[in-house]
Formats: C-alpha cells, structure tokens, sequence
C-alpha cells in the first residue's frame, strides 16, 4: 500500500507544458482546510461522548454516508439538511443511540458532531505557499467550494484566510454544485478570466478536475494522500509545488 502511494506521489509532475494563466481557482475542503483530520476527530470525540472507543470501522461508514449523501445533495436530489439527517440515520445505530425525528436529527447533527468538528477545524502548512506563488506570478485569485456559505465562511475566517482568496463562490449560494459546468464559469467570470487560461486546483478528482477540464479549465490534482487514479499526470502531492507550476 505505502508503494502503491509513493508510486503515485512519484508521477506527480506537470508532464505538458503549461500555458500562461490568468487567474487559479482554488478548492477549500481538503485543498486549503483539512476536511478529513477535523471530521476524524470530531467523530472519535462523539464516539467516546457515546462510551465506546474510536474504531476504524466507525470512520469508514461516517465517511461512506458523508460521500453518499454530500453527492445526492450536490447532485440536486436533497436538501442539504436532508442529506446530514440520512448520515445520522445510517450512523447512530452504529453508536447505540436513538433515530429521532428530522427536528431531533437536526440538533444531534449541530450538537454532536458540528460543534465537535469546529474544534478541530485547521487549515494545512503549504497554504501560504500557494497564496504566495499565485501572488508572484500576478494572477488572480477566486475560490470555489461545494458547501453551504455560513459553514465555508466561518472556515476561511477560522484559518485567517476571510478576504484573502478573492471571491468566494459556494454551491449553496450558486444553486449548483462542482462538478457543472456552469459553477467553474461562474468562478471564472467572478475574476474575469477565460476558462481555457485558469488553472482549478482541488482534491477531488472526479469533481475538481474531470469536473473543471470538461468546463474548458486546466486542472491539476492535488493528491495529497497519493490515493488519485493511476495514470492522471498533472498531479502535485502539496500546494508547495504549485509555484513551480504558474512561474
């Protein structure tokens, strides 16, 4: 496993040449905030709260309901507080704890796990790096997520990022979620730039970057877990390489 990871980090140049950009649009869950260690730990922290120890199993069927259920709402089929109510659904009984109505799963929601995973909220150590390299070159600066815009706010302003990626631009406020088409164009024009000479970069790759190619934008995966599809070439393993990329 660890080769298989180091073999993908390995393939994780630029191959093509790249075009001059005008702007970058960056992700924020899992590209300048760590999504995954915050909702770790809050789910350790709940399962504790509930008399039981962490369990990797546990974490697998948090993640399986989030992945679930994010990509149903994403995908315009829930609302998106349906979609944390059919996570708590499928997870609760794994902790012993009672399946209440929408009006219960709603507080158990906020009360047991958000207010846990705002404890652990951290952005990750190449983030100025990036923000750095992108003002160097002369670029401009947009940021794109698929999230609701309270909870994506309050995370910038959380890192000490609030006013410094250029215009925030979130599925709940856009009616649509990556990977559509119209959402990149829309981050696009937010900046002013052409999609053919903006550069997406997130973790995602079936959204971030099959999402942002198919929108016309070049797009570079940023694999930081070296768990991306073996063979996708414009890969970085951390927002430090990013410099290298626009210079």
């Amino acid at each position: 496993m660890a080769d298989a990871a180091q073999a993908r980090r390995g393939a994780g140049r630029l191959l093509s040449p790249v075009p001059r950009f005008d702007a970058v649009v960056l992700d924020l869950d899992g590209t300048l905030f760590d999504h995954r260690g915050a909702s770790r730990a809050a789910v350790d922290d709940w399962v504790r709260a509930s008399g039981l120890a962490p369990a990797p199993h546990l974490h697998a069927a948090w993640h399986d309901a989030e992945d679930r259920h994010h990509r149903a709402w994403r995908d315009g089929l829930v609302s998106h507080e349906e979609h944390r109510r059919r996570r708590l659904r499928e997870f609760l009984p794994l902790l012993g704890r009672p399946v209440g109505d929408d009006a219960a799963l709603d507080l158990e929601f906020h009360e047991e796990y958000l207010a846990r995973y705002r404890l652990h909220w951290s952005g990750f150590d190449d983030v100025e790096d990036a923000l750095s390299a992108v003002a160097a070159a002369g670029l401009r600066l947009a940021l794109l997520t698929n999230g609701v815009p309270e909870q994506q706010h309050a995370k910038l302003a959380a890192l000490g990022l609030a006013g410094r990626v250029g215009p925030v631009l979130t599925a709940g406020e856009l009616g649509l979620a990556k990977p559509r088409a119209e959402v990149f164009h829309a981050a696009c024009a937010a900046v002013g730039a052409d999609p053919a000479r903006t550069l997406h970069v997130g973790d995602d790759h079936p959204v971030d970057v099959v999402g942002a190619r198919a929108a016309g934008l070049r797009a570079v995966h940023l694999d930081r877990h070296g768990e991306g599809p073996v063979g996708e070439p414009e890969r970085i393993a951390s927002l430090r390489e990013l410099a290298a990329l626009l210079r």
